[in-house]
């Protein structure tokens, strides 16, 4: 994946390992973007993919990683 401008921190990167998933994710990462759509969108450019873990309808979208841990995007938080 290409490395974000140095003023664009923290990062996290995607990287894609030959290992399965063997087990329930250790760790959640809850992120809140400025603009959820247009972070949904860059996230599944590469390689991200929206899941469905019995949510529901809710203000935030859970996505995978190519490995298969998920992550929440949220929305805007109220003021």
């Amino acid at each position: 994946m290409p490395v974000e401008p140095a003023g664009n921190l923290p990062g996290l990167d995607f990287v894609r390992i030959e290992e399965s998933k063997k087990g329930k994710s250790r760790l959640h990462l809850d992120f809140r973007p400025d603009d959820q759509d247009a972070e949904v969108a860059r996230l599944e450019a590469h390689g991200a993919k929206r899941v469905d873990i019995g949510q529901g309808e809710q203000s935030w979208v859970v996505m995978a990683d190519p490995e298969g841990n998920e992550f929440c995007v949220l929305g805007q938080r109220r003021q």
